[in-house]
């Protein structure tokens, strides 16, 4: 029984290092594509409905939480379905790696921005270009099993954030500071997962 189980965990081990060098085929080019859209329609919407976001917190978040949302559910249903096409027998060590380099990233900006909301209110300008940065960082974790310009991807997030924080005060809040941020991001990142694939089937 200690044979076959020594087998098993040996089996197990190589796997997960045969995945952690492989090229994640897990996101598609489309659905990355969608979520910049999403993030262009939820910038449309601020500036019609919540025009003073200071005055409009918790409708702002509202807003922007569940964009993040519906994209986070988009691309995880999409990257099981692609994953378990693409990388068959590796698929849930695809799916769990590319997971464990993204969740601390999210599950980090999600609590700063519960702390910044109940308990320093008066820099809640600063959530925009946090979620930008924290996003990069996000990104640039996985870079070691994407396509090597998707660097550029995160370099992009993290100057945008930067840029944003760098505002000082309720601009901070407008809405082409998420809607050009996550949007041409979003749409830099489907551009690095098309070409990539695109030299791949030549």
């Amino acid at each position: 029984m200690n044979d076959l189980q020594k087998a098993l965990s040996d089996i197990g081990s190589i796997r997960r290092e045969m995945a952690q060098s492989t090229q994640f085929r897990g996101y598609g080019p489309a659905t990355l594509v969608a979520t910049s859209a999403f993030a262009g329609l939820a910038a449309a919407a601020q500036a019609i409905w919540i025009p003073d976001p200071p005055m409009h917190m918790r409708r702002y978040l509202s807003l922007w939480l569940l964009t993040a949302v519906v994209s986070v559910a988009l691309t995880g249903w999409q990257m099981y379905r692609r994953t378990r096409r693409m990388h068959s027998g590796l698929s849930n060590e695809m799916l769990r790696m590319a997971v464990e380099q993204f969740l601390p990233a999210l599950g980090a900006g999600l609590l700063m921005t519960i702390v910044f909301t109940y308990c320093v209110p008066g820099v809640i300008w600063i959530v925009p270009g946090l979620w930008q940065v924290v996003f990069s960082v996000g990104i640039f974790s996985s870079c070691r099993f994407l396509p090597r310009p998707m660097a550029a991807a995160g370099a992009w997030y993290l100057l945008s954030g930067l840029a944003i924080l760098a505002l000082g005060d309720a601009r901070a809040l407008a809405p082409w500071t998420m809607g050009l941020g996550f949007g041409v991001g979003q749409m830099m990142v489907a551009a690095v997962l098309y070409l990539s694939a695109q030299e791949d089937a030549r």
